[in-house]
């Protein structure tokens, strides 16, 4: 799913294509050519959670190859437009083999290759598809995350090589949804994963099948190490020829399921609660130290989550990225709840209008959070946001209450 986009494989691509290989110059036999998917775990930044793809073209007779690498893009002047509006444009490139096998031992990511079991003409279809691909006019793509990847694309051309097979067989349903497989990947970080959770709305909650699920290279190398395909003459023969670990890193592999980190997350949203009523308990007569701390929190609160709330809002209403369109989480953090930073700075600062105006602040997003967990009752309102629930309803409600309980007890000594 991830990009390489390091220099040493950009470099080597470069200079390969100066010349045309041996399948596309006409110098290739079908039979001479071996056809291998290659599967690299996951890696430690955020473009690496997911693993990677890369199909290989050797010519046993010529001793050429190529590696054929979907997953290539640049952070050029454009990168940050282009990716708010969902118009991200990812690249193949052809790389030295080795070169890149030496990059991923070097990253300490597992190497795993498949050898297709594909007859002399599937062979050369899908390294001439490669080689086509890899030409200026023709290399580039708009890069979805689910959709259109450096998984997604290899598949593809397997799939045409064998007459839709590989489609066919991926008709099946997936045990997961495709939130569920994201997050068996991303809970390595598990604030980045609800990060990610809360942009996301119930288009990754439905069914989904087993295609869908190969935008994921593990899935992807699993179909292909169980698929069975027709051959013209009516014989039934594995996909995969042998398989095996070309190099392999101490790196756990993805758990099969998710783990359920909700109970964690509402116990410290529980936490995090009662120190804003606690906060606001001991500073309930003016005393400064929990009065500026409350106002920090505030400050915290309104810049991460607020920011969060404008980033969503904006995406959902004006990008291409689909993913991020009819959120429900923007019952739980919202524009709104960017508010907190400044009434935490005049919380902090002492101003009289703080307490009124945070007040509200978290009335509303009290009343909209609990409003989004009413609305599940009805079919539409689908997406699987416990977790972001668990978190944002308790913090909301019980800073709601630090305002209410204060007014309550002026208006008692008054």
């Amino acid at each position: 799913m991830a990009a390489s986009m390091l220099a040493p494989i950009l470099v080597a691509s470069l200079a390969l294509g100066q010349a045309l290989p041996p399948w596309m110059s006409g110098e290739s036999r079908g039979e001479d050519l071996r056809i291998s998917l290659v599967t690299f775990s996951p890696g430690d930044t955020l473009t690496e959670w997911w693993g990677h793809t890369s199909l290989v073209v050797e010519d046993t007779r010529l001793n050429h190859g190529r590696l054929y690498n979907y997953g290539m893009f640049g952070f050029d002047q454009g990168f940050v437009h282009r990716f708010m509006q969902g118009r991200l444009e990812f690249w193949v490139s052809d790389d030295s083999i080795s070169g890149t096998y030496r990059l991923y031992q070097y990253l300490k990511r597992d190497i795993r290759i498949q050898e297709l079991n594909l007859l002399p003409d599937q062979a050369m279809q899908v390294a001439k598809a490669l080689g086509t691909n890899v030409l200026p006019e023709n290399r580039t793509y708009l890069y979805h995350h689910y959709n259109d990847n450096c998984s997604t694309r290899p598949g593809d051309i397997i799939d045409a090589a064998i007459g839709g097979q590989l489609k066919e067989y991926e008709k099946q349903p997936s045990v997961l949804t495709l939130r569920q497989h994201t997050r068996r990947y991303s809970m390595v970080n598990v604030p980045m994963s609800l990060v990610l959770d809360y942009l996301q709305n119930d288009e990754l909650d439905g069914p989904a099948t087993l295609r869908q699920a190969a935008f994921l290279p593990d899935e992807l190398e699993r179909h292909l190490g169980v698929l069975q395909v027709k051959r013209p003459d009516g014989t039934v023969v594995p996909l995969v020829k042998t398989q095996w670990v070309f190099s392999k890193s101490e790196r756990p592999r993805p758990p099969e399921v998710p783990p359920n980190f909700i109970p964690a997350i509402f116990a410290f949203a529980v936490l995090l609660g009662g120190l804003a009523l606690a906060l606001g308990h001991f500073g309930r007569d003016g005393q400064r130290l929990p009065r500026v701390v409350f106002g920090l929190l505030h400050m915290v609160l309104g810049l991460g989550w607020g920011s969060l709330g404008l980033f969503l809002f904006f995406m959902g209403l004006f990008t291409n990225h689909t993913v991020t369109h009819r959120n429900e989480n923007l019952f739980l953090i919202s524009p709104i709840t960017f508010g907190a930073l400044p009434f935490g700075v005049m919380l902090a600062w002492g101003a009289k209008r703080a307490k009124p105006l945070l007040k509200w602040t978290w009335t509303i997003l009290s009343i909209t959070s609990v409003l989004g967990v009413l609305v599940k009752v009805l079919p539409p309102f689908n997406q699987d946001n416990w977790n972001l629930i668990a978190l944002a309803l308790p913090v909301n409600v019980a800073f709601a209450a630090v305002f209410w309980l204060d007014e309550r007890r002026a208006k008692k000594t008054s």
